[in-house]
């Protein structure tokens, strides 16, 4: 509680709280409306898992650029300005009129999310150092609490019959308001480089033995974040034939676990250590979504869907704080470049989850998903880049 304290009374954690919420409500808006895209243009699983290709194709392109603007024009002011973008472009693919102006258009919101990833986890470790205060794990159980509200929210108010283009435009106006709200409070974040004492050479460089341990690692916790955020919609729509109001349901249990298991997150980083929690993370989720998939019952897939949520909540405050502190790479650079790598996990995972839903099924993919997630817990035991 005391940790959770010393967030809310610093003004600038505040702010930087609120650019991860919002994040999170734009992607969770995102996530539940996703089978309004594959109903609207007749496509089935490996045609929508091609198209969501084009997500980390943005992400992809955006990665390596995204440290030299972020060293030019400051992490915070970048925070703001690519989180506004991104909530512009995550509109348009709602009113794209075809196929391929819809995958340009994720494209660009691909390129716009990776820029904010990279600079609000960049405002969060920069505040952590400065303010000597750990805010991480309660910043990504605000992306969580946003991307909960979000789906809950488009699932509720779209299935009572409003229509997904206009709703989403809604939101998009808020958060812009809210991405512009936080520029007085986060000019108290100080712009300069932490560890300015170590080599500012590369600023995105090769990931060298400890960078890719944890590089390994990401790509399943994210590629477990991804196919929740991707697939869980479709899955409590066709495989469990869930009521229309329910939908987006399975994602908010997922991220209202992510979420509460963020905010306990530094307490249970002390008390049992960031290897331990990882190992165990991993068990619970590949635990939750075989529950999904061998008990097939909306009921019984929001439990298991909690699960993945529980088990993926601090993977990324480990990983991303972990990447932060790499030696050797200028500020910035390792949580950039694992990024690159990670979110091939999150936004490039559930393209070839489409790809196995078509040619077997979408349960068979879910545990190919519990496959990677023992394989994350085996990893986390084997390295030593985590504490």
């Amino acid at each position: 509680m005391g940790i959770f304290t010393n967030f809310s009374n610093n003004r600038t954690a505040r702010a930087i709280g609120l650019i991860f919420t919002a994040t999170g409500l734009l992607y969770g808006t995102w996530s539940a409306l996703i089978p309004y895209i594959k109903e609207k243009f007749g496509l089935d699983e490996a045609q929508l898992g091609l198209l969501l290709l084009s997500l980390p194709a943005g992400v992809t392109l955006m990665n390596p650029f995204a440290v030299p603007i972020l060293h030019r024009f400051g992490a915070a002011p970048m925070a703001r300005a690519s989180l506004a973008l991104a909530s512009t472009l995550f509109i348009a693919p709602l009113f794209a009129p075809s196929v391929w102006l819809l995958a340009l258009s994720l494209f660009l919101a691909g390129a716009a999310f990776s820029a904010t990833n990279v600079a609000m986890n960049t405002c969060s470790t920069m505040l952590e150092e400065q303010a000597n205060i750990r805010i991480m794990s309660t910043c990504h159980g605000l992306w969580s609490a946003g991307a909960m509200s979000g789906s809950a929210l488009a699932s509720l108010i779209t299935g009572m019959g409003a229509w997904p283009p206009v709703y989403s435009m809604s939101v998009s106006i808020i958060l812009i308001l809210m991405a512009f709200s936080t520029v007085r409070t986060m000019n108290g974040l100080q712009e300069r480089e932490p560890h300015s004492e170590e080599p500012t050479g590369k600023k995105f460089a090769f990931p060298n033995a400890m960078l890719w341990s944890l590089i390994t690692i990401s790509l399943c916790t994210n590629l477990s974040e991804g196919t929740m955020a991707d697939w869980s919609a479709v899955y409590m729509k066709e495989v469990l034939s869930s009521p229309a109001y329910m939908i987006g349901w399975g994602f908010s249990a997922y991220a209202f676990f992510m979420a509460s298991g963020r905010f306990f997150g530094d307490v249970l980083l002390v008390r049992f250590g960031e290897r331990r929690v990882l190992m165990g993370g991993g068990l619970v989720a590949a635990a939750g979504l075989l529950l999904s998939v061998l008990v097939q019952h909306p009921v019984t897939a929001l439990l298991g869907f909690a699960m993945v949520g529980a088990g993926v909540s601090l993977g990324a405050p480990i990983l991303y704080g972990a990447s932060a502190r790499v030696p050797g790479m200028a500020p910035g650079a390792g949580l950039a470049t694992m990024n690159t790598f990670a979110m091939v996990g999150f936004l490039g995972g559930p393209a070839v989850i489409g790809f196995i839903a078509k040619s077997w099924s979408l349960p068979m993919a879910f545990v190919l998903v519990a496959i990677a997630a023992m394989f994350w817990a085996w990893r986390a035991y084997q390295t030593n880049a985590i504490k």
